[in-house]
C-alpha cells in the first residue's frame, strides 16, 4: 500500500512516499500503524524560492548527512574533513556568503542526469534540517535508515596564529613572575619603628595644665608715729 509522510516546517516541506509494510508484528505501538519500509522517493520543497529537490534512498540518505554536518559546522565554526558519500548522487553544501548557501546534487558522470543545485537562506536550510530530525525521529518511517553524526572535535580549529606566537607572551609572563620573585628576595624588609612623641605638643600640653601664678600681695606701709 502506498503512503506518504510528510513534515512541514514555514519554509520548507519534506515528503516522503513508500509503500508500507504490511506485517502485522511491525506495527508501531504507540499509533498502531504500520511503518513504512520502502521509500518511493523524497522530495523537499522550499516554499519562499520555489525549489524543489528530489531522489531516492540514496538520496535521502546523502542529503541528511550533507546538510547535518554543515548545519554543525556553520554552528560551531569548527570544519572538519569532507568524507564524501561513495554513492550516486553525490550531495555537497557550501556557502556562498553570510545568508546564502548552495546544496548541489550530482548525478554519476555517464548518468543522462544534470546536476541541480539550489541556493537556500539560512532560514530554509535550518528548516531542511528541522524537517531531517522529524523525520529520523518518526519511528514509523524507515526506521532501518539512521543518521550516525558525531560532535566536531576542537582539534579541527585552525589556530589564530602560529604556536610559538602564542606561546611567547605566555614564556615572557613566567620569566616577569620569576624575575619579580627574585626581586623581593633580594630587598630588604622594610624597618619599623616605633612613633616619636612631639616635644612641641609635650610643651603645649604641659604649658595648658601648669597653674597660672598670682601676684603677690603688696606689704601694708607703717603708720607714723
Amino acid at each position: 500500500m502506498n503512503i506518504k509522510r510528510q513534515y512541514i516546517l514555514p519554509n520548507c516541506n519534506l515528503v516522503l512516499s513508500g509503500l508500507e509494510d504490511s506485517d502485522t508484528e511491525n506495527v508501531d505501538i504507540l499509533d498502531g500503524k504500520s511503518p513504512m519500509s520502502i521509500l518511493i522517493n523524497a522530495e523537499c520543497n522550499f516554499l519562499n524560492s520555489n525549489q524543489t529537490l528530489s531522489g531516492g534512498s540514496v538520496f535521502l540518505e546523502n542529503l541528511s548527512r550533507a546538510v547535518s554536518l554543515y548545519a554543525q559546522e556553520f554552528l560551531s565554526g569548527l570544519s572538519q574533513p569532507k568524507t564524501g558519500s561513495l554513492e550516486y548522487p553525490q550531495i555537497t553544501v557550501e556557502k556562498i556568503d553570510s545568508y546564502l548557501h548552495r546544496v548541489a546534487v550530482n548525478p554519476e558522470p555517464n548518468a543522462d542526469e544534470d546536476r541541480t543545485e539550489v541556493k537556500l537562506t539560512t532560514v530554509e536550510l535550518f528548516d531542511l534540517v528541522d524537517a531531517i530530525d522529524q523525520f529520523y525521529s518518526d519511528r514509523s518511517t524507515l526506521p532501518s535508515m539512521t543518521l550516525d553524526l558525531h560532535s566536531v572535535s576542537k582539534r579541527y580549529r585552525k589556530p589564530e596564529q602560529p604556536l610559538g606566537e602564542r606561546l611567547t607572551p605566555v614564556a615572557i609572563g613566567f620569566s616577569s613572575l620569576a624575575m619579580a620573585a627574585v626581586a623581593f628576595l633580594i630587598i630588604p624588609p622594610p624597618e619599623v619603628r616605633p612613633p616619636e612623641s612631639n616635644p612641641i605638643n609635650q610643651t603645649t600640653e604641659t604649658e595648658s595644665t601648669t597653674p597660672e601664678s598670682t601676684p603677690p600681695t603688696p606689704e601694708p606701709e607703717p603708720n607714723p608715729e
